[in-house]
């Protein structure tokens, strides 16, 4: 991998995200947060939910596999 690639791929954080932040999955969060298309993928959920059209968590297990 070149270093171009690899500076590419760093991502920053606020000193204050770091200093709240006990898990790295407080990081992943925070990541998400900041995230467009994570966020437009919740709302869609969220709004086909509300309507309805969600999925039960036993539907949901099977289609993406999990147990």
């Amino acid at each position: 991998m070149s270093l171009a690639k690899k500076i590419s791929e760093t991502v920053t954080f606020p000193v204050s995200v770091f200093e709240t932040a006990s898990t790295i999955e407080d990081l992943e969060d925070w990541l998400l947060s900041k995230n467009p298309e994570f966020i437009k993928r919740m709302r869609k959920a969220k709004r086909d939910d509300i309507q309805g059209r969600g999925k039960d968590w036993k539907s949901l297990k099977k289609e993406l596999c999990i147990r």
